[in-house]
Formats: structure tokens, C-alpha cells, sequence
């Protein structure tokens, strides 16, 4: 596999494979033997792939688009759109993998809106496994908080509220209730297969259809390379540049510790460096 330059990922897969059929060695499996350590050990520096410093997409570029034509307003945009919409604010809003999106239900057991609008708690399937088996996962809930919601002060606050996932996942629920086939949170709006669940793939699709969307219609070209993962290093690297403690980042992405973030997931989002403030004094 690696004379083939598969990624280290790749790697670790069929050593789980044959880790899971190999007889082992006395009490240990294949996967734990020395040699074999050591050369994982190897495959991981040989195979290091650095994870990105930077953002690879604008998120303040990609929230100002989704206050605007065409994802506004809700009640009379395309339901494509709105899909789009409404799967990128919720990817972004919790921090969760697509799977665990993906998951989600709007069967009366796992998904309850408060009497007043202002908050939703969502619960995934019961069935679902995710892909990282934490021995303290006990499919937790999500709960979600109306963002800026009315009576409005300000032309600002209205603004802000286009962005409310509540507000979102409420009009979707809705407008998706006649043609709904399933009671998984999002089906297809495509004529195809309109109203059946979506895949994880296809949730993917979407929540990258979205920030590309929000860039063509800022008059801009979309970034290469999008992915739909980024989604939760933006979330966490923003909430951790605003205040938000390290410890309620992992609860809220599932990390067991700080490390996983720190090592894959964190981001430079922080305001200009001090190279650029300085040399800014230029321009006076």
C-alpha cells in the first residue's frame, strides 16, 4: 500500500482488517506485535501528511451570502437552497461530523422544539454507531439556541437571524412535511428521488454546494478542494478564538481530549499577524 502511496489512513484500515482475522501472537493481536509497530511507527513519519494551518474558505464571506438572495427568504426560496442552507448552518453550528448529521431525526422522540420557537434539542437516532467510539458516547442530545430572535431592535439583528439554525431547521421541517417519505431529518428534494433519506455522501455534497453557492453568488470563485469535515475546524477554531472554553469545544465535537483538536483540527483564525499590523503602519 504504500509503494501504491496510499495515505497512512488507507494503511491503518488493513491493519485493522488483518488485525481482525489474524490468529495473532500469544496474547496479542497482529496489529500489536514489535515489527509490526515499528513499521507503522515509520509508515506515519514517511506518509505525514501536515494538516492545514489556515482556513481553507472565508466563513464571515459564506454567512453574509447566506443572509441574502438566493437563501432568503426562507418561506419562498427553492427547496434545494433551503436544503443547502439548512444543512450548512446546522454542520456549523454544532461542530458534529456529517454522519452524526446525517443521523438525525424529526420523529417526535428525537427532536422537540421549545413552546416559543427559541430553542430545538435534537437527539440522533438511537441505532446510530459513530465513527469514533468514545466509551463516554451516550448519544448525547444537541441543543440549539434561536440566534437573534424577534422582535428585532435593529435592521442588523434581522440580518442576524437569517442565520438562526432554529429558524432554518423549523421552515425546513415544514415546507419538507408534504413530500417527507422518511423520518430522517433531511430526504432528497431532487424529483427523483424526492423525499427519500439522503446519504452521508450526499450530506457531504450538499453542506460543500452551500459554501460554494454562497461564493458564486458573492461574485467570487469557490476555492478547490472543499470538503464538508472542514466545517467542524471552523466551528471549533472560531469558538475557541471567541471566548469558548477548550473544554466545552471537545464536549461539543465529541473529542475525548483537547490533543485531537489541537493536533488535526485547529485553525489560524485570528485576526491580521503582527507582520501585516505592523507593516500596515506603511499606509498611513
Amino acid at each position: 500500500m504504500i509503494d501504491k502511496g496510499r495515505a497512512f489512513s488507507t494503511i491503518k484500515v488493513y491493519l485493522a482488517a488483518i488485525s481482525a482475522c489474524h490468529v495473532g501472537f500469544g496474547r496479542d493481536t497482529a496489529g500489536r506485535h514489535p515489527l509490526v509497530r515499528r513499521f507503522m511507527k515509520g509508515a506515519r513519519r514517511r506518509l505525514f501528511v501536515p494538516k492545514p494551518l489556515f482556513p481553507s474558505w472565508d466563513l464571515s464571506l459564506v454567512l453574509d451570502a447566506l443572509c441574502q438572495q438566493p437563501f432568503e427568504p426562507l418561506g419562498e426560496i427553492d427547496m434545494k437552497l433551503l436544503s443547502l442552507k439548512t444543512a450548512l448552518l446546522l454542520a456549523l453550528s454544532t461542530a458534529k461530523r456529517v454522519g452524526e448529521i446525517q443521523a438525525l431525526s424529526v420523529h417526535p422522540s428525537c427532536l422537540r422544539f421549545s413552546p416559543g420557537f427559541d430553542k430545538v434539542c435534537l437527539i440522533p437516532n438511537p441505532s446510530f454507531m459513530p465513527k469514533v467510539m468514545n466509551p463516554s458516547y451516550h448519544c448525547a442530545p444537541i441543543e440549539l439556541r434561536a440566534f437573534h430572535p424577534p422582535p428585532f431592535s435593529s435592521s442588523e439583528e434581522q440580518r442576524l437571524n437569517s442565520l438562526c439554525p432554529v429558524r432554518a431547521l423549523r421552515t425546513y421541517i415544514e415546507r419538507s412535511r408534504s413530500f417527507r417519505g422518511a423520518d430522517q431529518l433531511f430526504v432528497s428534494w431532487a424529483l427523483s428521488h424526492r423525499g427519500k433519506p439522503i446519504s452521508r455522501q450526499r450530506l457531504s455534497h450538499w453542506i460543500v454546494d452551500a459554501i460554494e453557492l454562497a461564493y458564486i453568488h458573492k461574485g467570487l470563485q469557490p476555492p478547490g478542494a472543499l470538503r464538508a469535515h472542514s466545517t467542524r475546524g471552523m466551528a471549533t477554531s472560531w469558538a475557541l478564538f471567541k471566548g469558548v472554553s477548550i473544554e466545552e469545544v471537545c464536549k461539543a465535537a465529541d473529542w475525548a481530549s483537547p490533543h485531537t483538536f489541537a493536533r488535526f483540527y485547529r485553525l489560524d483564525v485570528t485576526a491580521p499577524s503582527l507582520a501585516h499590523s505592523v507593516l500596515r503602519v506603511g499606509a498611513v
